[in-house]
């Protein structure tokens, strides 16, 4: 399939890992301006110019096509030297009014049990579910802490072959840290059955980043509930 220019609203970023194929990526979703969920894959995001990198909530255009290795209907290959950033990300204002009124343009599901069977019976793995009640945030200690050798010498090895833009020396780029917990939401739909709860891990690149600055303002400090240290 040949690439083709499209306009997308970001709506969520993974935290970055390393790639066998290629430079450190994370995975974003985002939607066309009909609602039509995207998968977008590879975004090396902290590899690419100032002049490229998006923000959540903010319109782009780039070449994608659809995905050859992955079969999943939303996936998409992204040529991420050919992203444009359109103004700033859409505001919160008026309770978050022109945001809701993007999201209004995907058809949502009433819980995650159906879009489990959208997915048994269509394919579809991104959909638009309320949450409803949330039960919880788990935080516990990831059964790998660190990387492994293979994968940090991955990812210095990228970052010094990282020329995918000229203007941004990927070599000084710092090695990407792994996140040494793992956080899950625990929550229940409106729609579920009495005493159905549904449980996810959380892998958005603020939830990591959060991590990060809480960890550098206050350092090692139990984490509430969890048994474990920051």
């Amino acid at each position: 399939m040949a690439f083709q220019r499209m306009k997308i609203l970001i709506l969520c970023k993974t935290y970055p890992s390393p790639s066998a194929k290629h430079i450190e990526t994370s995975c974003v979703a985002g939607m066309t301006t009909d609602g039509r969920l995207l998968r977008l894959y590879p975004v090396p995001f902290r590899l690419m110019n100032d002049q490229s990198q998006f923000k959540k909530w903010q319109w782009i255009e780039a070449d994608i096509e659809k995905s050859r290795d992955d079969h999943r209907p939303e996936s998409h290959r992204i040529r991420a030297d050919t992203i444009a950033v359109l103004g700033d990300p859409i505001p919160t204002t008026n309770s978050w009014s022109a945001r809701r009124a993007q999201l209004a343009l995907i058809p949502p599901f009433e819980s995650f049990t159906a879009l489990e069977h959208a997915r048994a019976a269509h394919d579809v793995t991104l959909g638009l579910v309320p949450a409803g009640e949330v039960l919880s945030l788990e935080i516990k200690a990831a059964r790998q802490p660190e990387w492994t050798e293979e994968e940090r010498q991955k990812l210095i090895q990228q970052q010094v072959q990282g020329d995918l833009f000229a203007d941004r020396e990927a070599a000084a780029l710092q090695t990407l840290r792994k996140l040494p917990f793992d956080f899950h939401y625990r929550f229940r739909s409106p729609t579920e059955p009495a005493g159905h709860e549904n449980r996810l891990k959380i892998v958005d690149w603020e939830a990591g980043a959060l991590y990060w600055n809480a960890k550098q303002s206050h350092g090692d400090a139990d984490v509430p509930g969890s048994g474990v240290r920051a």
